[in-house]
Order: C-alpha cells, then structure tokens, then sequence
C-alpha cells in the first residue's frame, strides 16, 4: 500500500479501498495492515527523520522506493508496536526486501532497521 501510495500519489483512503477490496483476508489482518499504513502516512516526516539518522551518505530521495517505504513501515512497527517483537519486524522487512528489491537491499534494510532498533531501545520510554 505505501509503494502505491507513494508512486501512484493517490490519497491513503484510495489506496486503502483499492488495495484491501483485492484481498480476501482475515478481517483482523486488514484492519492491522491498514493502521500499519496510516500510522505510516500519517507520521512520514518522523519516519524519515528516524531513517536518515541511521543512513549516513544516504539521501531517501535515491533509495529504491520498496527499500524506502520498508524502513518507513517497519520504523513505525518498532515505535508504535512493541508487543511486535523487535527481531519479527526485522526479519519480515528483509524478507519482503529479499523478495521485492535486488540482493544488496538486504543486507541494507537489516543494517538500518538494527540501528533503529537499537536508538529507540537506548530512548526513555514515556510513563
């Protein structure tokens, strides 16, 4: 959803209406994958923020767009999720690099969700 977002320029409830009337899916999951999405739209400019931090020499402008909107879903997964264990949010974005983007995006996306992982986990948490 965030690649056609993103490419398509069409309004996150197009997208969302569009891409889940193709599915057949559990209910429980569409509803998980469209707060994934929104969440994800709807904090961006965070999201980019967080990523450029851990890309040095890096702009996102030049990141292939499924490398991009991987680290950007899955950033918001880490922040937003933590009952999501850390190492499950990392592995499904590397596997959806492996499968989507060419071989160096693996090791890529890996490398950038590990640094995040470990700046938000030496970040207070909010009581």
């Amino acid at each position: 959803m965030l690649f056609q977002w993103e490419q398509g320029k069409h309004s996150p409830q197009h997208v969302v209406q569009s891409f889940l009337r193709m599915l057949k899916t559990d209910p429980d999951v569409e509803q998980f994958a469209q707060e994934l999405f929104e969440g994800t739209v709807a904090e961006k400019e965070v999201l980019d923020r967080l990523v450029r931090e851990q890309t040095e020499n890096w702009r996102l402008e030049r990141m292939a767009a499924v490398d991009r909107n991987l680290l950007r879903l899955a950033a918001y997964e880490l922040v937003h999720h933590p009952e999501t264990p850390p190492a499950v949010v990392i592995n499904e974005a590397v596997e959806i690099a492996r499968r989507y983007s060419d071989k160096d995006s693996v090791d890529f996306v890996n490398g950038v969700l590990d640094a995040i992982h470990k700046k938000l986990a030496c970040m207070p948490t909010k009581s």
